[in-house]
């Protein structure tokens, strides 16, 4: 059943003109700066997109420069902000922009909607923020706020829950719709917390919030119990040869796709089997050091890692083997790209799943 939300306007409206940050995307609310913030916000902390945001819409000022761009350049840009089809997809929508819109935003929700990589939520902001328009903005941010205010026990992972909360807030958009959007936004990521105790006692919002009143706000927002990770072992292998780097690039379909890495391997190989593996590969002198454990978690799978780092003295690279027997699957050395740190801190970008290995940070 809907909630009539009008009493919230105000009040936050009042509380985000004395508390709303200073953000470069919306001291300059550009359409093109809106979307590209929007995008990078997904799944990401307003700190740590800040200094990305910068430096994207420095090499990258136009929708045009984002169309055209190279891309090993837009990965590079996008190293280490994870989740890199929301780049793919900034490019593929730029393109569309370029030969459908003549290279600016259209200052139309469906039209907006319409994008590769634009959704509900994206389209809602662009809307209100850039264009004026009476258009909802509804992410996670957004539900919390609005179900702990009505004390409401919906499971807000439903699309119809979503829908819903999108009609009300289309009811009740005032004529700052930009500000109001961002408003919630901003509760949410500072007041109305999504993990610990919200702070209500610094919300405008607490004399109207069921959630407070009937001290409930840890109930709510209702999410069913996420799936258990899938497990991964893998062993990183960090090559270096006279200076350089090996770097390998992931097929183009799958997880990180696309990107560069480090050569690794599924499962765990002790410090035994990589002098065996030097062996097969005709390598003559080396150093290996001990790189450690890491881990790193993506939405659905969960890598273990150990780390070596063998550096390489004397090499006969042409006794290399492509598959190599004491290995559980090939190691293609053959194949592998060789960079130094040079090009590995401007042109390669590798996912942050692999942070823990990168000696020449």
């Amino acid at each position: 059943m809907s909630y009539n939300y009008e009493s919230m306007v105000e009040p936050l409206l009042s509380w985000f003109d004395k508390q709303k940050r200073s953000l470069a995307w919306r001291d300059d609310p550009k359409p093109y700066y809106v979307w590209v913030s929007e995008i990078m916000l997904q799944q990401t902390r307003v700190e740590a997109v800040k200094g990305y945001f910068d430096r994207f819409i420095k090499e990258l000022p136009t929708i045009a420069d984002l169309a055209a761009v190279d891309d090993d350049k837009l990965m590079k840009l996008w190293e280490g902000l994870g989740y890199y089809n929301r780049a793919r997809n900034l490019k593929k929508a730029a393109n569309v922009v370029v030969t459908e819109y003549g290279g600016e935003l259209p200052a139309n929700y469906d039209s907006l909607l319409s994008l590769p990589g634009i959704g509900s939520y994206t389209a809602g902001a662009i809307s209100s923020i850039a264009f004026g328009l009476k258009e909802p903005a509804v992410d996670g941010n957004v539900l919390r706020v609005t179900k702990r205010i009505a004390g409401s026990y919906d499971d807000i992972t439903k699309q119809s829950v979503k829908k819903e909360l999108e009609v009300d807030m289309r009811a009740i958009m005032p004529e700052r719709p930009g500000d109001f959007n961002q408003a919630i936004m901003d509760l949410g990521a500072m007041v109305c917390i999504p993990n610990g105790k919200p702070l209500c006692e610094k919300c405008p919002l607490a004399s109207i919030c069921v959630a407070t009143k009937k001290d409930i706000y840890t109930e709510i927002p209702v999410k069913p119990a996420k799936k258990a990770r899938k497990l991964e072992d893998k062993t990183v292998i960090l090559l270096e040869y006279q200076g350089k780097y090996a770097v390998a690039k992931r097929p183009k379909k799958g997880l990180l796709a696309g990107l560069w890495e480090i050569p690794n391997l599924e499962g765990k190989y002790d410090p035994d089997d990589m002098e065996n593996l030097a062996k097969e590969l005709g390598i003559k002198d080396y150093e290996l050091e001990l790189l450690g454990k890491g881990k790193h978690i993506f939405s659905h799978i969960e890598w273990h890692m150990l780390g070596y780092h063998l550096k390489i003295k004397e090499w006969e690279k042409e006794k290399s083997k492509i598959t190599l027997d004491t290995l559980k699957e090939p190691l293609p050395v053959e194949s592998y790209t060789w960079v130094n740190e040079e090009q590995l801190e401007h042109e390669y970008a590798l996912p942050n799943a692999f942070d823990a290995y990168k000696v020449w940070k």
